[in-house]
């Protein structure tokens, strides 16, 4: 029974190890629990909501000092993501901004104030 009970711990051991040396797992330790986009905080009852996105979206590229990594919020990265795609595809990006408004309620306030 005492033999299982350390094979187990030392598995789990192992395994915590091998989790350890995952980009995901550096990048936690790296960085404050915050989303980069909207600023959002984490906590261990929330952290699964928080990714790891590759700034060069290559998957790939993990260089020990984090410089390719940066943690967002499910939201936030699949926002970027969308961006990506949408870019690829020849459309906008979302990166020129909203749209100017057309309406000025204020056009006619002095007139209005003048009435008065």
């Amino acid at each position: 029974m005492k033999a299982d009970h350390a094979k187990i711990v030392l598995n789990a051991r192992k395994n915590a190890d091998e989790r350890a040396k995952g980009y995901r797992e550096q990048a936690l330790k790296m960085y404050p629990w915050i989303c980069g986009r909207c600023a959002r905080e984490f906590t261990h009852a929330n952290l699964r909501e928080l990714t790891v996105h590759h700034r060069d979206h290559n998957h790939d590229n993990n260089p020990q000092d984090g410089s390719n990594w940066e943690l967002l919020c499910l939201y936030c990265h699949d926002n970027e993501h969308q961006k990506l795609i949408e870019a690829e595809r020849g459309g906008s990006a979302g990166t020129s901004g909203p749209a100017a408004a057309t309406h000025n309620p204020f056009a006619d306030l002095k007139a209005k104030m003048q009435k008065k």
